[in-house]
């Protein structure tokens, strides 16, 4: 098998028991790997209508099968699991090393079932499995638990783990590994905390066998080169990372600020990428195997570490009307810490200032010496610590995400979150494409399950225009299926600005020695998709939910360079239903699914 390490790890953490099992050829290469293949056996094994928090529940840890090889930027591992914040199966992506290092020790996928009766860590080196009390480390925050864990573990094993956020149940609450890289959305965290896991550090010794080793070099030494020579991977990124985006989506008109109310923050040069990289930045970090080093490691005062990203600055910078960068990276390091995923903790504190300027949240309600004004930056930090340990009535609500937060002080309408969770940083109203993918979206607001910023706003593969709605639909469904695949393959997405799908299909072949076209690997990411949107629909999360928050539907946007628009998503849903094959409500047609093998 090649480019797979041919087995699953699973693991009962009720009797603290485990068991190796052989990897199905067939249905490996029929879903490659990763999301997909994490995925389909979610929907064998769990039923969509079990409780996030039941120990019935599990949680699926995928690697894809160029997870580990040589392959520019694979290092990726998804966590799949029945998500708390949204109801829909949820797929978290996270890079780093950790991944990598679990396909070294001889696993494309770990099960995670039961709850164990106490706090435990399970070790893993190569086909050695221990599982040891947590007792020491549980309550502490993500480095400290790492430190320690590095200390009893084999040399140079890499450890994932939750911070108190996922102790805590917080359905914002995100897997770390590597102590900064975040397996961040969709309340993943709890749902390992809800199992009494802690960490899982890993050791192995093995690498991937590969099929064709030569040619796998020459089109890595190809692919390098494109992701080089691209004006993105090879020069934005690279130099001002994620953060490069501050500006231009900025001048575009399509930076939400203020709990997006407006599209403009006209003091966005404080907290972009050039300023980062001028005042704060100590080094650029890279993940497994990954050429464009785009993660950033930053200082500011007494606090140091990796980030913060693009979202990350967006969401306690422009969306809570902050200009202090320093805030910004201090609230990152913390949530980093806490173990919560920065894009819905930073968007709940946006959504909670706005409670308190509508008059829903008063002072009353809130803890002496913190503010939840408009720019408050002092105040950020407090938030994401009381956020993480549930701490305070504001502190508790903001664990709960936006949605139930704002529904419990009588205002949902104001959490800009699509399926209960949090949208990113982009305004969907001057990006029609990517409004369509907010809504469509199998795990709610998210920007990475089709992202549309690359044709719209950055013109990759080509430019469209990002008013229009012709064609969107069809460019909505391409880019979802293409994500698909990258995400089951095991590959950073941001490979896909340089690397086309004819690229994917010619470097899974030589890894796999499959015959892949690009027709395919877009038919497989066709497939996952269908499938998660079939465990949805039997979830409850029914197609009404393909919509956006009324502002973004209702509301122009009132100044910029995007003034008067609203987002017409009303007029490209049924085209999209069309083409993937659904009914006109979005239920997706029997022979759809015959055709596709789900």
């Amino acid at each position: 098998m090649n480019g797979y390490a041919g087995k699953i790890l699973r693991i009962n953490l009720s009797d603290h028991t485990y068991k190796t099992e052989q990897l199905d050829h067939d249905m490996a290469l029929k879903y490659i790997g990763g999301r997909g293949l994490g995925s389909k056996i979610m929907a064998d094994e769990v039923s969509p209508t079990v409780d996030a928090f039941d120990p019935e529940n599990k949680v699926i840890i995928a690697t894809g099968p160029l997870t580990g090889t040589p392959t520019p930027a694979g290092g990726r591992y998804m966590v799949v699991t029945k998500s708390p914040l949204t109801g829909t199966i949820a797929s978290s992506n996270s890079g780093g090393f950790w991944g990598s290092e679990l396909k070294f020790a001889g696993y494309d996928l770990l099960i995670l079932e039961g709850k164990s009766p106490k706090p435990v860590n399970v070790f893993i080196e190569d086909d050695k499995i221990s599982f040891k009390d947590a007792g020491h480390v549980w309550g502490k925050i993500v480095s400290e638990t790492t430190s320690i864990l590095a200390e009893e573990a084999p040399d140079k094993a890499k450890i994932l783990c939750i911070g108190p956020a996922g102790e805590n149940l917080s359905k914002i609450a995100a897997v770390m590994n590597d102590i900064n890289r975040a397996a961040g959305r969709s309340g993943v965290g709890a749902v390992v905390g809800s199992k009494n896991l802690k960490a899982i550090v890993v050791k192995g010794s093995s690498k991937p066998t590969i099929a064709d080793s030569e040619k796998l070099k020459e089109l890595v030494k190809e692919s390098r080169g494109k992701l080089k020579d691209n004006g993105v991977t090879g020069q934005g990124l690279p130099t001002y990372g994620t953060a490069v985006l501050v500006n231009i989506i900025n001048e575009s008109g399509v930076f939400p600020t203020n709990n997006f109310q407006t599209t403009y923050f006209d003091k966005a040069e404080n907290i972009s990428g050039e300023h980062l990289a001028e005042n704060f930045l100590i080094k650029r970090e890279s993940c497994f195997a990954c050429p464009i080093a785009c993660g950033r490691y930053t200082k500011a005062d007494e606090v140091e570490g990796g980030g913060p990203e693009y979202e990350t600055i967006w969401a306690f910078g422009a969306a809570c009307g902050i200009d202090d960068m320093k805030s910004v990276i201090k609230a990152n390091f913390w949530c980093n810490e806490m173990g919560l995923d920065t894009i819905s903790a930073g968007v709940t504190i946006a959504a909670a200032m706005e409670l308190y300027q509508r008059g829903k949240i008063t002072d009353a309600d809130i803890d002496e010496g913190l503010s939840l004004k408009w720019g408050a930056g002092d105040s950020l930090v407090e938030w994401v610590k009381k956020m993480g340990r549930r701490d305070g009535l504001i502190g508790d609500k903001l664990a709960e995400g936006s949605y139930r937060m704002a529904e419990h002080f009588g205002m949902p309408e104001v959490a800009m979150a699509v399926k209960k969770q949090e949208l990113p940083a982009y305004d969907p109203r001057g990006i029609r494409g990517q409004g369509l993918q907010y809504a469509t979206s199998n795990r709610g607001g998210c920007h990475v399950r089709g992202y549309m910023i690359s044709p719209e706003i950055l013109g990759l593969p080509q430019k469209l225009d990002r008013f229009a709605i012709d064609g969107k639909a069809e460019w909505v469904k391409i880019f979802q299926d293409l994500t698909a695949f990258i995400d089951s393959a095991g590959l950073c997405l941001f490979t896909s600005f340089a690397i086309d799908g004819e690229g994917y299909a010619n470097l899974t072949n030589a890894v796999l020695g499959t015959d892949f076209t690009q027709e395919d690997i877009l038919e497989a990411g066709d497939r996952i998709w269908n499938l998660e949107r079939d465990y949805n629909l039997k979830a409850g999360i029914d197609p009404s939910q393909d919509t956006l928050p009324k502002r973004l539907l209702k509301d122009p946007i009132p100044d910029g360079p995007s003034k008067g628009n609203v987002t017409r998503l009303e007029e490209m849903l049924p085209k999209y239903y069309e083409i993937r094959g659904w009914s006109e409500k979005g239920i997706p047609k029997a022979e759809t699914l015959e055709k596709l093998g789900v």
